[in-house]
């Protein structure tokens, strides 16, 4: 991270106060057009605070892109991704990393053409744009990125949304919201971004605390429908070059002893568990247990899986080959009749010369 921020931010002045704010929320929506039965009620102008209370400025501006990537291969569905440069846009997209107190300022550029949504489009009334929606952090409905707020952006067009790492505040009782979390698209194909989720925009987001221990990598694993993970299965979802293993999104990759952190996120319609073989984690926010207080650490499980449903997300943290070495070693969905259609891939604890150790492989489900 490049900004290490206070675990509390100084109060904003001159802004306007809760009440006054919520009154113009409920102006900005008086005015909205209804396309048909069944359709979000679209707002076409009004006044939205863009920083939620707590962020006087944004400390950090990031750009993201979206664009359209080359179709699947094997089911020629549209692919759509985020990137921090167009040519850099991958499914999922780059992981974003905040530390509590931060506010963070992300300009969206849609780069995806209006023949693409309006092929995605079920509804023909629906408006065409691509948006960012996020879990776990603070915005205002200026940044949450759905039809009925007004808040996405049309094809060519850019809109910068703001998010804030809201940190614990033990006297007001506020949680913070420090945790693994994700973001993704709210708008293609219709008010909840079916489409757009489906195609692939999505992506993690790591709020961390002061203190909390710091990976040597991160991947983020997202579980959906048709029994994929990344919107891969079977040999699409483990690529690795065995010599020359390059990691991302399908080369799950880690030298032994390393930290190795998972972002875990369920999408879709259907309920999984995460398994990874050889390894184990502290079931905590950081999956790791700190301290030395005996009372607490005696009562904290130790899991090698966990379930995961639609929109759910955690982090584990794993030290690579801790006590079992080199090797491969299987990741994927412990429901048995999805990890028999290829939902199933591989963490690879490379050997001392930075390749995949020989293994026998297994066949993976079509």
């Amino acid at each position: 991270m490049d900004n290490e921020l206070t675990d509390s931010q100084p109060e904003p002045t001159g802004r306007l106060k809760s009440s006054a704010r919520r009154t113009l929320l409920a102006v900005a929506v008086a005015v909205g057009t209804l396309a048909s039965a069944g359709t979000a009620l679209a707002v076409t102008s009004g006044t939205f605070a863009k920083e939620p209370d707590g962020c006087v400025r944004p400390d950090r501006t990031i750009k993201m892109y979206a664009v359209e990537l080359p179709r699947d291969a094997a089911t020629n569905q549209v692919r759509l991704g985020y990137g921090l440069t167009p040519q850099t846009a991958s499914y999922p997209g780059p992981t974003i990393e905040m530390i509590e107190g931060e506010c963070l300022a992300i300009t969206l550029y849609n780069q995806v053409s209006e023949a693409t949504l309006t092929a995605l489009r079920t509804d023909a009334s629906h408006p065409l744009g691509v948006s960012l929606h996020t879990h776990g952090v603070k915005y205002t409905q200026d940044s949450d990125g759905t039809l009925h707020s007004g808040s996405y952006v049309r094809s060519g067009e850019s809109r910068t949304y703001t998010w804030y790492a809201k940190p614990r505040n033990v006297k007001t009782g506020s949680p913070g919201t420090a945790g693994y979390w994700w973001y993704h698209d709210h708008m293609v194909g219709g008010a909840h971004g079916t489409q757009g989720v489906g195609s692939g925009l999505f992506g993690g987001l790591v709020v961390r605390r002061q203190g909390d221990p710091r990976p040597d990598r991160t991947y983020v694993t997202v579980f959906g429908d048709r029994q994929t993970i990344n919107l891969r299965r079977g040999a699409d979802a483990d690529t690795c070059d065995p010599v020359r293993p390059v990691a991302g999104p399908t080369c799950l990759i880690a030298r032994k002893g390393e930290r190795v952190e998972f972002i875990a996120v369920g999408m879709g319609n259907d309920m999984h568990t995460w398994h990874v073989h050889g390894h184990n984690w502290a079931d905590t926010r950081t999956g790791t247990i700190m301290g030395d207080t005996k009372a607490v650490v005696d009562n904290i499980p130790l899991i090698d899986n966990k379930p995961l449903g639609p929109g759910d997300s955690f982090g584990v943290q794993i030290i690579a080959g801790d006590s079992v070495g080199e090797g491969s070693w299987m990741l994927h969905c412990h429901m048995q009749f999805h990890s028999d259609q290829g939902m199933s891939t591989m963490f690879h604890v490379l050997d001392d010369n930075g390749q995949i150790p020989q293994h026998n492989g297994h066949t993976h489900g079509s």
